[in-house]
């Protein structure tokens, strides 16, 4: 075996590898000096995410035994059904529209039974409806105090109420409740369908983004999304995505010749309003194509004032909602 090493590897993908497809080590060492072996090695691990070993059979004596405890520890604050189970808990919050308007902060439940915003201490419900109360679940997006946009949970009710809810991965929980609530009917509700049609990805792949800091340029290695909606990047490091452009803004794209890391030459460049975005892909052709396509696309969409945001991380009020949720 001969080392070998390919420059345009980074640290997120070695993680990323390791968490979802694992590595399995078979060795037997011996390290010898002058010919005379002293010291011998017999090796067998397996390395991966949990959900990946998981999967393959393995920890599941105690992925049942954490399952129990988690589900005993919850109930001593979390009133539950002798046959409901948590399936996901997230920092999440409940929007209350009555005599005064307000976020409240706690933690997001979904059961087998029940969407739930429940607060530990003090310990209350915040919110909460079965499952089978819910005609709807879309995404909701607007903008924070400090201009980024912030994808809330919009949750239509059968009675024709709503209620707005936050999460720490808002499109996660959006996948599991209407996951469930496709498992509970038996078929997809039309609405939710129409809404998940608009954001499924026309193009997806590796990309790079040019990311520039005080010190200077560095890359950084991520996957890219577009959908009918937007154009998305985030590398596997980031909680929420980094870049976020909709068709409306994005003014003109380019192919420049500049130094990166894939085997293509050329870079887009992206300008908006406000900014210049540098992306790099080893087809990068291909993406051009599409997104001069989707740029142009049919209709005049650049009429709607709407927002391309570089998000440099999380705002001081998301993070302080975030820590008083958990």
């Amino acid at each position: 075996m001969q080392p070998t090493r390919d420059p345009r590897a980074t640290l997120p993908d070695l993680i990323e590898v390791l968490l979802n497809k694992g590595v399995h080590l078979n060795l037997d060492l011996i390290i010898s000096v002058s010919d005379i072996p002293l010291i011998g090695i017999n090796l067998r691990a397996t390395i991966a995410g949990i959900e990946t070993m998981i999967e393959y059979g393995m920890m599941q004596q105690w992925d049942r035994d954490t399952r129990e405890w988690v589900q005993r520890a919850v109930r001593t604050h979390l009133p539950l059904a002798a046959d409901e189970e948590i399936l996901a808990k997230m920092a999440g919050g409940h929007y209350q529209d009555n005599f005064y308007r307000t976020w409240r902060p706690g933690s997001a439940y979904l059961t087998t039974q029940r969407l739930i915003i429940h607060r530990r201490d003090p310990a209350e419900t915040l919110w909460q409806t079965r499952l089978d109360a819910i005609a709807s679940v879309s995404a909701l997006r607007e903008p924070s105090i400090g201009g980024e946009e912030r994808t809330r949970i919009l949750v239509g009710l059968n009675d024709g109420t709503e209620a707005i809810l936050s999460a720490l991965e808002p499109d996660r929980l959006i996948s599991l409740v209407q996951a469930r609530l496709d498992r509970t009917d038996g078929a997809p509700s039309s609405t939710p369908e129409a809404t998940t049609a608009e954001d499924r990805p026309l193009r997806e792949g590796r990309m790079w983004f040019l990311e520039t800091l005080s010190s200077g340029s560095t890359w950084r290695g991520g996957q890219a999304q577009l959908s009918n909606t937007e154009l998305t990047w985030r590398s596997p490091m980031d909680g929420r995505a980094r870049v976020r452009i909709p068709p409306e803004q994005l003014l003109d794209i380019r192919r420049e010749e500049r130094s990166n890391p894939t085997d293509e030459r050329r870079v887009l460049i992206l300008e908006t309003a406000d900014s210049t975005i540098t992306l790099a892909a080893d087809d990068a052709g291909a993406w051009f194509a599409g997104l001069d396509e989707w740029r142009t696309g049919p209709g005049d969409r650049r009429s709607a004032p709407l927002e391309a945001t570089i998000s440099p991380g999380r705002n001081p009020d998301e993070r302080a909602e975030e820590g008083a949720a958990s």
